[in-house]
């Protein structure tokens, strides 16, 4: 249990590190957070810090969950209680390190508890687990953007087609995926965690009030 305690901890702290806010301090003179919506995600780095920083916000966010999972695999020494899902001991290790550093980054402790939407350090996190889902939501997700501009919304069409693809891919082709029955409660729970820190977002695509990135729309109608 100390061991696992310990994990959930540095993967919560790893997670919390704000990116958005040490990068726009560094290269822009300013603090992120008195920007745009004052999110310290990939978003609103996008749009305040221009794309080259912005990729660089999310691909560090993106690390965050991968690290998580690296760190739990390398100091993984069993569970302190009785697994009883389909998964090998050391995947619910990850699993719990990879959601540790996802809350991380949404309630980050360097940041008064006020992180970003959680998109790119969950990504990084099922990278290991479920690889497969994650390259169809990427696609998704850029369709999305370049079809639109909006990259709010392409990370929630990326949130709702994990859980969509993997469920398709097993009921609906017969893929077998390893602990399908309770890894697509697991992903299905993530997604709507997700979906729910886009609520604001949501509420501002409603009103057609979203920050649309026209340069990122490359198909036009």
């Amino acid at each position: 249990m100390l061991n696992l305690t310990f994990v959930i901890i540095a993967s919560y702290l790893i997670g919390s590190i704000p990116f958005g806010i040490i990068i726009s301090k560094k290269f822009r003179g300013f603090d992120i957070r008195t920007k745009g919506s004052g999110n310290i995600g990939s978003t609103n780095a996008f749009r305040t810090l221009g794309w080259k920083l912005g990729l660089t916000v999310q691909l560090l966010d993106l690390a965050k969950g991968f690290g998580a999972v690296l760190v739990a695999t390398f100091l993984f020494n069993g569970l302190p209680f009785h697994n009883a899902t389909p998964f090998q001991d050391v995947t619910i290790f990850r699993l719990i390190a990879g959601c540790a550093a996802v809350l991380g980054h949404v309630f980050t402790i360097f940041a008064g508890f006020r992180g970003g939407k959680g998109i790119s350090t969950a990504a990084g996190m099922m990278i290991g687990v479920a690889p497969v889902e994650v390259a169809v939501a990427l696609g998704m997700f850029l369709l999305v953007v370049f079809f639109s501009g909006y990259i709010s919304l392409g990370s929630i069409i990326a949130a709702i087609t994990l859980p969509t693809t993997m469920f398709l891919r097993e009921n609906a082709f017969g893929v077998r995926i390893t602990g399908y029955n309770t890894l697509i409660f697991f992903v299905i729970g993530l997604s709507s965690f997700l979906i729910y820190t886009h609520r604001s977002n949501i509420a501002r695509l409603l009103a057609n009030r979203e920050h649309r990135f026209e340069k990122l729309r490359i198909f036009r109608s």
